[in-house]
């Protein structure tokens, strides 16, 4: 197994989507510019840019090899697991190196950290909350946990619940998002999700749902966070509603997710250096 095939099973476009919640929850408890820059916190950015990937999406690819058959994407822009020896040993490996940010974490932080092993794992493998919707949108959240683990790492309170609880319907809608463009090769497979319940037209509300709670959550400790995540619920319904590729509009996502982070994590900056 080469490292060219490594990394891109741990889906590159998609590594800010673990480890940018952990800058955004850095830069939101952090006291001052000194505490962006530790140990700690690089480990945790480390962690969730490529092991945390290979770790989820490994799991994934391999307990999907079959369903994997049916989807034009695998072949397209990712790669089909063709039963490597070498994936489940970096999957076994990437799990294992979370005892690295979990040494250098208070324990404050740990639960957050458990959560994602556990809800990582339990996606694709048995009991597979992926095809038990839905459990397959909720369980998503996981995304979400490692932001929390290091406003908890940083901070040494928990994050305000009303972050946490925005960034999990975020992270719900995301899911859903992203499973609509799978919907006729899931159904072929025999695979039930969310998006296939629903039909592409309810998961677009669904997910303009989930994304105008968070919308609401983030704007109850700031107006400013709540106005800029206001953009979500109104693309998916422009998506839905237009004559928009639905698989096209996925694959900007990452690149509209990066900008949003960074404005996120740039007023969170202002906040530091100006008070």
């Amino acid at each position: 197994m080469s490292l060219r095939y490594l990394l891109k099973l741990s889906r590159p476009r998609f590594w800010l989507y673990l480890a940018g919640p952990v800058a955004v929850g850095v830069v939101y408890a952090a006291d001052s510019t000194a505490d962006l820059f530790t140990p700690t916190t690089l480990a945790l950015f480390a962690y969730f840019l490529l092991p945390a990937n290979v770790l989820l999406y490994g799991v994934n690819d391999v307990f999907d090899a079959d369903v994997d058959a049916e989807n034009p994407k695998k072949a397209d822009r990712e790669v089909r697991y063709g039963g490597e020896r070498a994936v489940p040993i970096a999957v076994a490996v990437s799990g294992a190196l979370l005892l690295v940010p979990v040494a250098l974490t208070p324990p404050l932080a740990w639960p957050w950290l458990a959560g994602f092993l556990v809800l990582g794992v339990a996606y694709s493998a048995p009991p597979r909350l992926k095809t038990r919707p839905p459990l397959d949108s909720l369980s998503n959240g996981l995304y979400a946990l490692p932001g929390a683990a290091a406003y908890a790492a940083v901070a040494g309170v928990q994050p305000p619940l009303l972050a946490v609880a925005g960034g999990w319907a975020w992270t719900m809608a995301m899911h859903t998002f992203s499973a609509i463009p799978d919907i006729e090769p899931d159904r072929r497979a025999g695979i039930e999700t969310t998006a296939t319940r629903l039909g592409a037209r309810g998961a677009y509300a669904y997910c303009a749902a989930c994304w105008a709670l968070a919308a609401l959550a983030f704007g109850l400790l700031d107006p400013r966070l709540g106005a800029l995540l206001a953009c979500y619920p109104v693309g998916v319904a422009l998506v839905g509603w237009s004559n928009i590729d639905t698989e096209r509009a996925y694959w900007w996502f990452p690149a509209a997710n990066t900008v949003v982070g960074a404005l996120i994590s740039m007023g969170g900056l202002w906040r530091l250096v100006h008070g």
